[in-house]
Order: structure tokens, then sequence, then C-alpha cells
């Protein structure tokens, strides 16, 4: 519990000292309380106003709590207080941060018992929000009811629509007829229009379109962005078309455009998957040097580009430098690096990452558990085979207490290891075991006086 607030208010009270002093108070409960104080104050003479009520709102919708902000809204209606178009954007706008479009939706169609009538501004951002959570059909139609309300298309709401459009290969040609006929509409493309088909049509795979519009948006000279760029760019190395994509690179470089961090991610996965994961490390290199900082993606995309090249000593190096910086690998990436040792043959050290991996509370999601299975199995197959038979018994127990699958190869290696070096009672143990799991072994599976299998 946070203590509460205690000063006196001066004889006057006015609305910028309650708007300053709730500004300056960063602890949401203490910003109530303040502003609940100055409520306390009705009685000689002060009233909130929409700043104070607005500032307020803004407060609760930053760390989620629509409900509060919403019973502001009420409270402002109950004491007549001006209730600005931007304060109900300021509701709608964090229902689309938390991925709520629907609740934008119902917190719009309110301002009408505000009396308020919602401009272009209002209809535009929920349009947008519609877009971005993937509501096409919904957003579609919510352009429609906007331009029956009498709002004019512009370059910002067909932008838009376009984004929408782009989403799905069923209605990108249309995206592309809207492009087309803009200028008619008395609205120009701008270089967000170019970039928003370009991202679209890579997207979808159509890369000669992309560089159609691409070349056609520098000759109009309009400069793409770093997204347009990163946008092409992946779609070069998805269509195996590195030298294009290493051009492209050397192109923004030249215009004064900053690769960022998804720029140098989509070369390297463009590399890695080409088999050049030395050039894939340089480029890591150069994007540490530039200050960008390598993301999860990233560390993934080198991982998994090394580990089928069979440079595994690279591979661990890039997962201690990615725990160095912080971040925690996840069960994705322990697998390529073992199934890469299994196929090496390094079982023993297989082995060491997967006590690494449960030591460090690591789990495989649903994604990776049958990789997971494999792999654990393929590390006991290795083990028994007169590597460390004892270790491999360690980590069959390990299996069985976290659940992962026991193959019947598993048990019938295990058993014939044990019966081999004469250890009949763990053989008998993990046959029992086998029976246990509903595994029923055939009778080459018994064996003999002589501790060996039929």
């Amino acid at each position: 519990m946070g203590s509460k607030i205690l000063f006196t208010w001066p004889k006057q009270i006015t609305n910028s000292l309650v708007e300053k002093l709730i500004q300056a108070e960063k602890d949401i409960h203490k910003a109530v309380h303040i502003f609940d104080l100055a409520t306390a104050e009705y009685s000689n003479g002060f009233r909130h106003d929409h700043t104070t009520f607005g500032l307020m709102i803004s407060k609760l919708v930053a760390v989620n709590q629509f409900r509060s902000a919403e019973g502001m809204l009420e409270r402002m209606k109950q004491e007549n207080c001006k209730v600005t178009e931007d304060i109900f954007l300021a509701i709608c706008r964090g229902y689309g941060r938390v991925h709520s479009p629907l609740d934008a939706i119902r917190v719009f169609h309110k301002m009408e018992f505000f009396q308020l009538k919602p401009t272009q501004k209002s209809y535009l951002t929920i349009f947008d929000i519609l877009v971005e959570e993937n509501h096409v059909k919904r957003a579609i139609g919510f352009y429609r009811e906007m331009r029956e309300m009498g709002i004019p298309p512009s370059v910002v709401s067909l932008n838009i629509l376009i984004k929408a459009l782009c989403k799905n290969k069923e209605t990108i040609d249309a995206a592309l007829r809207i492009f087309h006929e803009m200028p008619n509409r008395g609205c120009q493309p701008d270089s967000y229009t170019y970039g928003t088909l370009i991202n679209g049509f890579c997207r979808l795979g159509q890369i000669g379109q992309a560089k159609e519009l691409f070349e056609e948006m520098v000759e109009k000279d309009f400069l793409p962005s770093v997204v347009t760029y990163t946008s092409l760019i992946h779609g070069m190395c998805q269509s195996n078309n590195m030298d294009e994509a290493i051009r492209l690179l050397e192109e923004m470089k030249r215009n004064g455009i900053e690769p960022n961090v998804f720029t140098y991610s989509s070369l390297m996965d463009g590399l890695c998957k080409s088999g050049h994961s030395s050039q894939a490390m340089e480029l890591l290199e150069i994007m540490v040097l530039k200050h960008h900082s390598p993301n999860m993606v990233t560390y993934n995309t080198l991982i998994n580009g090394l580990c089928k090249e069979g440079k595994l000593s690279e591979a661990v190096e890039i997962l201690d430098r990615m725990r160095l910086q912080g971040l925690k690998p996840n069960a994705g990436l322990y697998g390529k690096i073992i199934s890469g040792l299994c196929a090496a043959r390094s079982y023993q050290e297989a082995a060491n990452f997967i006590d690494e991996m449960v030591l460090a509370g690591i789990s495989p999601n649903r994604a990776t558990w049958s990789l997971h299975v494999k792999m654990h199995n393929m590390v006991v197959h290795g083990l028994c085979n007169n590597i460390d038979p004892s270790r491999a018994f360690q980590l069959y127990l390990s299996m069985r207490t976290r659940g992962i699958s026991i193959e019947i190869g598993t048990f019938d290696c295990l058993i014939k290891c044990f019966c081999k070096r004469g250890d009949l009672h763990k053989a008998a143990r993990i046959l029992e075991e086998m029976a246990l799991d509903g595994c029923i072994p055939d009778k080459g599976f018994w064996p003999s006086g002589k501790g060996k299998l039929r």
C-alpha cells in the first residue's frame, strides 16, 4: 500500500495546479488520490474541467485501467463537463494497443450519447485500429460506413484501405487498382502508399511486382524508408536472390538510410539458408559495431544456419554470446544444437546440453516437443553404444520424470546394453517400466541364462 499524500490546498485552487500535480505523479494510485482530493474541494467552489478529467483518463488508459477511464467519462457527463473528441480517442487507441478493437468501436459509438459527432480523425483512428488487428472485413465495412457519413477519401484513408487489402492474396489486386485510381480521386500516392504495397507483395511472394513498384517509387523521387528497404530485402532473401538483397543493402547505406536489426536479421536468414553462415556471422559483427543489439530471431537464425553446416563450435559460441547479452535461450535453440551434436555423434556433449537445459528450467513447448522426444531418444541410443551406459540410464530416468516418451527402440537398446554388461537388475527394471508404459515386448526381449537376449 502506497502512503497517502498529505498537503494543504492553497485558498485558490486552479485547474492548472491540479493538472500539474497529477502530471508530475508517476504512481497511478497517487494520481487518482490527488484527483479525489481536488474533487473534495467542490464545496469550496472548485470544479474539474476537461483538462484534468482528460489527463486523468490518459493516465488510467496508460496503465490499462479502461473501466475506470470510462467511468471518468460518465462522471464528465454527469457534471456537464465538456468532453472532447481527443478524450474518446485516447481510450480507443488504448484499446487498440491491447488488441481489443471491438471495445475501441464500442467507445467510438458512445460519442453520440455525449452530443459529439465523430470527425474524419475519429473514423480514421478506428479504421486503422481494425486494419492493424487484422479485422479486414469489418474494417472495409467501416470504411463504407465512413464514406456514407460524408467523410471524403484522403491519402490517409486510402493508404489504410490499401493496407487492409494487402493483407490477403485475394484482395491485393484490388489494392493495386485503388493505388492507380488515387490521382483520379484527387489523392496522390505518397511514399507510405508505395511502401505498403511493396510490403504486401513481398509478404505474398510476388517479388517481381514489388520490385516494379520500388523502381517506380525511386523514379518519382520518393525516398524508400528503412521499412520498405527491409521488406524488399526480406523478399529477395526468401526468393533466394541474395546478390540483389546485398545490392539493396549497399544502396540504402549510400542513401543515408541506416539498416535496423530486422534488415540485418533478414539478410542473415537468407545467407544461412543458402549455406553462407560465415557471411552471416560477418554481418552480425557489422550490426553490433553499429550498436544494433541482436534479438532472439537473429540468434535463432544464426544457430540454425551454423548447425545445418555442421559448425557446432560456432553455434555454441553464439549461444554463449546470447546468454551474455541477457537473453534466455529457448528449448528450440537447445534442440537445434543438441540435434547437431547427435548428427556429429558427440553424444556426451549433447547430454551436457540436455542437463544444462533441465537445470535452467527450460521445457519444450508444443511446437518443439516432438523434436525433443526424438533428440532425447537419440542421445540415449548414442550413450548406450559403449560410450557411457550409466549416463544413458540417468537420462532415461530423467525422461520418465519429465514425461518425455521413450521409444520402443530406446527400450530395446537399453535392455540389450545392460544385458550385455551383465546388469540384469537394470535390464529387468527397464523391461518392467516398458510394460507399464504399454509397450509389450516380444519374446526376443527376454534375457537368457547367460545375461544375453535370445
